[in-house]
C-alpha cells in the first residue's frame, strides 16, 4: 500500500463504522493560546471534549496535519537522528463524543490493524494503564492477545490528561515487535527501552474521569474515546521499510534534494542526517506557510523561521551555496497537494517566503559560520569543551542563528554549550516570548461570568431585523451577578435573542440602545463569549433594568449600514489584490469600522501606484455593477467544494455561512453585508504599507466616508492652489519650478558658505594650541547641521594638514560634536574615544572612525566648558 492508500484506508474504514469524515484543521490552533500549533489530532476537537461544542455527530475521523516544534512537545532537535522524529506530520485518529467507549476503540482498531492493514497479530502486543484492569481484560477476552503481550504501565506513558485538571483517563497503545534485529540489547523491552525493535503505532485514550482541583479523579458522564496514530510511521511498517523517512511519502523529497545536490543518500551517515532534515524541514515549511504562517521573531513565525534556517545549515552540509528550499518544497507538494489542495493554491506564495528567507538568511550564515568555527578551534587550541554563552548570544542576536542550529554544531564536533551563559543574555526575550503566549483554554471564564455558563446560547436575529424583543436572562454589574441595575450603573446585559452583531471577525460591535418598562440602556460594545452567549456592555442612561424584563432591543441602523458597506468593499478589495497580485494573497487581519475599513494581506512587496490605481477602478467597477451580495448556509466541504475562501485563522462549525458576489467573491463569513453592492456607494484606498514580514495593509473608506475624505483633498488642494496663486491644475507645474529654485538656490548658499568657512579658517588657525608636539584646535562654531559641521572640518584638516581638530555647535536641538584626527596621528589617538568622553559630559554618545566621529548631546550649555577640556584630553590620552 501507499501512504496516500493507506491514509484514505483508515478514513473509509472508519466511515463504513458511522463516523462523520471531518477535514484536517489548521495547523495554527482555532481559539486556543495555550498552542503554538496544532499538534494532535483532537486539538480541533478540545471544546468537544469539554462539551462546549455540540457538534452534528458524535463519532469522527482525521487525518490531521501537525507540527512539533516548539512549547511543550518539541521534536526539532532530534529530527534526522532517528527513524521517526519529525517536526511536521499526519496524525490518523478515530473519536467518540460519548458515543462507543473502550469496547469499540480496541476492536475496530484491531479489526482496522489486522484484517484491512494485514499486520501479522502474532508480533502485535497492548499496554495498558497498570490500575487499568478493565481494558487488559478486553485484550486478553475479546481480542484474545495473550497475557505475557500485555503490559502494565505507569501514570507517565500510560495515563493522559488534558491539562492539570479536566478530562483525562488511561489510556492503551498498541506495540508492534519487529524483530531482534531492531533490538537495542539482551535487556530490550517495552516500558525499558526506545529503541525500534517495540514500535508504539497507535494510542488509545480513554477519556473517562474529570479531574477536580484537589486532584481528586471524578467519573464523566460521557466517557469519550481519543485515538492518534502517525501516518508516516504506520506507513513505514506495512511498507517494510527501516525508517519513515523510507515510506514513499518522504524518499521522494530526498530524492528531489539528492537530484539537486548531486550528491547521493544512504553513503554517509553525517549527510544522511541533512537530507532526512531538509526532508522533513520542507514538509514543515511548506504546510506552515499555506496556513498562514510567515516568518518572524516571535510566536509561531520564529519557529518556522528557525526550521527553514535550521535546513539551510544542514544544506550547507550537501554543498548547496545557492537556494535551494523551494525546488525541494515543489515535491512536497507535488507528493502532498492532491490530499491538501490548499498548498498548490498556495504554491507561487510559498515560493516567494522560502526564497526571500532563504537569501536573507544566506547573507548571513557564511559569515556567522566563519566566527562559530574561528571560536570552536580556538575552544579545542586551549584544551576546553565549552563554547561560552555570550558567543553564542552574539551568533543569535548578530546573525540570527537559532540556538538549536548553534548547539547542531557542537554536538557534531563532540562540544558543549554554556547553556546558563546564554540564557542569562536571553531571559528578556525568552519571557517576553513566553508572555506573547501565555494562555489558557478560552473558555476559562473571569468568576463574574461563572453564573452565565449555564445560560443557553443567544439567538442572534440582526442579519434580518434592526430591532427585537427579548427578555433579561442575567446582568453584571462590576464583578459580580446583579438582578437589576439602576441609572449611572455600567452593566452587561444578557437577553435571549438579539439584533447585536458581537465583535468577531474583524468587525466591530453593533451599537445601539436596550429599552425596558422603566429604563434605558445605551450600549457601547457586544461580545460573545465562548458559550456563545453574547453580552451587551453600556450604561442604564435613565431608569432601571431587571432580570426578567421584556425589553426592545435598537440597534443603531446608520451605523449598521456603515458598517456593511466597509465589510462588503473588503470581499471586493481581496478579490482585486488575487486578481492583480495573484492567488498567494490572504486576509491576515482586518478591522470593519462605520468611518473605514483595514485589511491585511499576504505580500511581500509594496504596491505600484499604478496597481493600486486599478484595484479601485476595479472596486468602483463591481460597485456600479450592483450586483447581488449573496448569503447562503451550506456543509463546510460543499463551500469550499465551491471555492469559497477561508481564514486559515477562523474556526468554522460543521455548516457554514457564505457571501458571495456572483463573479467577483466567494467567501466563508459570518459578517454583516449590504444586499447589491451599489449601496457601498464610492470606495477610495488611504494608504498601503507593510506591517511585518510579508503582511502589506490597505486603509479605505466608504460611502459618505469615503466623499468626505476626498471633499477634504479637495478643499487642501485649493488652498494650496491659493497660495501658489495657481489654479487646480497648474500647482504640479508651479510647485516643481519653485522646488528647483529651491534647490538652485540651496547650492549657492552652500557654495557662500564654503567660501566664507575657507576665509575663516586661516583666522581660525591662529587659535590652534600645542600639546605634546601634537597641533590642537578645539572650537565652537556657527553649523546648523552635522554635514555642514563635517564640510568644516574636512577644510580645517586640510589647512592644519597634521593634527588633531574638535568643533561643537549648538545651533541644533542639542550639542553637535566632531573630532578630527590626521591619519599620521591615528596610531597615538583615536577619534572616537575623544569625541565619547566629550559627549558624555553632554548627555549624550557617538563614535566613529579613528580618524573621524561625531556625537551629539541635549545639554547644550556646557558646550563651551567641555570644549575647553579638549586640550587637557588630548595630553592625557597621548601619556
Amino acid at each position: 500500500m501507499t501512504g496516500r492508500e493507506i491514509r484514505e484506508a483508515f478514513l473509509a474504514y472508519f466511515e463504513s463504522r458511522a463516523h462523520t469524515r471531518v477535514a484536517s484543521s489548521s495547523l495554527v490552533p482555532a481559539q486556543d493560546p495555550s498552542l503554538l500549533f496544532t499538534n494532535a489530532g483532537m486539538v480541533q476537537f478540545k471544546r468537544a471534549f469539554l462539551g462546549e461544542d455540540i457538534r452534528p455527530y458524535t463519532r469522527a475521523a482525521t487525518a490531521q496535519k501537525c507540527v512539533r516544534a516548539g512549547g511543550k512537545h518539541n521534536d526539532l532537535e532530534n529530527v534526522g537522528k532517528t527513524a521517526r522524529h519529525h517536526t511536521f506530520f499526519e496524525m490518523l485518529g478515530n473519536f467518540s463524543f460519548g458515543d462507543y467507549f473502550k469496547t469499540g476503540a480496541i476492536e475496530m482498531a484491531w479489526e482496522l490493524l489486522t484484517e484491512h492493514y494485514k499486520l501479522p497479530p502474532e508480533r502485535l502486543w497492548a499496554t495498558v494503564y497498570y490500575d487499568d484492569t478493565e481494558a487488559a481484560d478486553m485484550w486478553h477476552d475479546l481480542i484474545h492477545i495473550p497475557r505475557d503481550r500485555i503490559v502494565g504501565l505507569g501514570e507517565k506513558d500510560n495515563f493522559w490528561a488534558m491539562g492539570d485538571t479536566g478530562p483525562c483517563g488511561p489510556c492503551s497503545e498498541i506495540i508492534i515487535d519487529q524483530g531482534e534485529e531492531r533490538a537495542c540489547g539482551p535487556d530490550c523491552g517495552i516500558g525499558r527501552c526506545d529503541c525500534d525493535r517495540y514500535l508504539e503505532i497507535w494510542n488509545l485514550v480513554f477519556m473517562q474521569f474529570n479531574r477536580d482541583e484537589q486532584g481528586t479523579l471524578h467519573p464523566l458522564p460521557k466517557p469519550s474515546i481519543d485515538t492518534g496514530m502517525g501516518l508516516e510511521r504506520l506507513t513505514a511498517v506495512i511498507q517494510g521499510v527501516p525508517t519513515n523517512f523510507d515510506t514513499d511519502l518522504i524518499r521522494p523529497i530526498i530524492a528531489r534534494t539528492e537530484d539537486l545536490a548531486g550528491t547521493a543518500y544512504g553513503r554517509d551517515r553525517t549527510l544522511d542526517v541533512a537530507f532526512k532534515v531538509i526532508a522533513d524541514h520542507s514538509r514543515a515549511i511548506t504546510f506552515l506557510i499555506a496556513d498562514g504562517v510567515l516568518p518572524s521573531n516571535e510566536g509561531r513565525g520564529y519557529v518556522l523561521r528557525r526550521i527553514l534556517r535550521r535546513a539551510v545549515r544542514f544544506g550547507r552540509l550537501l554543498g548547496f551555496k545557492q537556494p535551494f528550499l523551494a525546488p525541494v518544497g515543489h515535491k512536497v507538494i507535488e507528493v502532498m497537494g492532491e490530499d491538501y489542495p490548499e498548498l498548490a493554491s498556495a504554491k507561487s506564495f510559498i515560493d516567494q517566503v522560502v526564497q526571500n528567507e532563504e537569501e536573507r538568511f544566506a547573507e548571513t550564515l557564511d559569515h556567522g559560520l566563519k566566527i562559530l568555527t574561528d571560536n570552536l578551534e580556538e575552544l579545542k587550541a586551549r584544551g576546553e569543551r565549552t563554547l561560552a554563552g555570550e558567543v553564542a548570544f552574539k551568533l543569535y542576536d548578530t546573525y540570527g542563528f537559532p540556538l538549536d542550529l548553534i548547539t547542531d554544531v557542537l554536538l557534531e564536533q563532540h562540544l558543549e554549550l554554556d547553556l546558563e551563559g546564554f540564557n542569562e543574555h536571553m531571559t528578556r526575550q525568552r519571557e517576553s516570548s513566553r508572555q506573547a503566549w501565555k494562555g489558557g483554554l478560552l473558555g476559562e471564564l473571569p468568576p463574574a461570568y461563572q453564573s452565565l455558563n449555564e445560560l443557553p446560547a443567544t439567538g442572534f436575529v440582526g442579519y434580518d431585523q434592526l430591532e427585537t424583543d427579548s427578555q433579561v436572562l442575567g446582568i453584571i454589574r462590576g464583578e459580580a451577578a446583579v438582578s437589576q441595575a439602576g441609572a449611572g450603573d455600567e452593566v452587561e446585559l444578557v437577553v435571549e435573542a438579539t439584533p447585536f452583531y458581537a465583535e468577531s471577525g474583524g468587525q466591530v460591535a453593533d451599537a445601539g440602545t436596550i429599552t425596558g418598562p422603566g429604563g434605558l440602556i445605551e450600549v457601547e460594545d457586544v461580545q460573545r463569549l465562548p458559550n456563545e452567549v453574547i453580552i451587551h456592555k453600556g450604561k442604564v442612561k435613565q431608569g432601571e433594568i431587571k432580570v426578567g424584563q421584556t425589553v426592545r432591543l435598537t440597534i443603531d441602523a446608520h451605523r449598521r449600514r456603515q458598517i456593511a458597506s466597509h465589510h462588503t468593499a473588503t470581499h471586493l478589495l481581496h478579490a482585486a489584490l488575487r486578481k492583480h497580485l495573484g492567488e498567494h494573497v490572504k486576509q491576515a487581519g482586518s478591522l470593519v469600522a462605520p468611518d473605514r475599513f483595514r485589511f491585511d494581506y499576504s505580500h511581500f512587496s509594496a504596491i505600484s501606484d499604478e496597481v493600486l490605481a486599478q484595484l479601485e477602478v476595479d472596486l468602483i467597477q463591481d460597485i456600479q455593477q450592483n450586483l447581488p451580495v449573496q448569503v447562503s448556509h451550506v456543509p463546510m466541504a460543499e463551500a469550499l467544494a465551491s471555492g469559497a475562501m477561508a481564514l486559515f485563522d477562523e474556526k468554522y462549525g460543521e455548516k457554514v455561512r457564505t457571501v458571495a458576489v456572483p463573479g467577483v467573491s466567494l467567501e466563508l463569513c459570518g459578517g454583516c453585508h449590504v444586499t447589491q453592492t451599489g449601496d457601498i456607494g464610492l470606495c477610495k484606498i488611504i494608504s498601503e504599507a507593510s506591517v511585518a514580514a510579508g503582511i502589506r495593509r490597505i486603509e479605505a473608506v466608504c460611502g459618505a466616508a469615503a466623499l468626505g475624505h476626498v471633499q477634504a483633498e479637495s478643499r487642501e488642494l485649493e488652498a494650496v492652489a491659493q497660495r501658489l496663486k495657481a489654479t487646480k491644475g497648474e500647482v504640479l507645474g508651479k510647485l516643481e519650478k519653485l522646488l528647483q529654485r529651491q534647490r538652485e538656490l540651496e547650492k549657492q548658499v552652500e557654495a557662500l558658505q564654503g567660501q566664507l568657512a575657507s576665509a575663516r579658517s586661516g583666522d581660525i588657525l591662529d587659535q590652534v594650541k600645542n600639546v605634546d608636539g601634537i597641533k590642537v584646535l578645539a572650537l565652537e562654531v556657527d553649523v546648523a547641521d552635522p554635514k555642514g559641521l563635517r564640510d568644516f572640518a574636512d577644510k580645517l584638516k586640510d589647512r592644519l594638514q597634521s593634527g588633531v581638530i574638535v568643533l561643537g555647535s549648538g545651533k541644533g536641538d542639542k550639542a553637535m560634536l566632531i573630532t578630527v584626527v590626521t591619519k599620521d596621528l591615528t596610531h597615538r589617538l583615536n577619534a572616537g574615544k575623544i569625541v565619547g568622553e566629550l559627549a558624555a559630559q553632554l548627555g549624550g554618545k557617538g563614535g566613529g572612525r579613528a580618524d573621524m566621529a561625531q556625537a551629539g548631546g541635549p545639554e547644550k550649555d556646557k558646550l563651551p566648558e567641555v570644549l575647553s577640556q579638549v586640550y587637557d584630553l588630548v595630553g592625557r590620552l597621548t601619556k
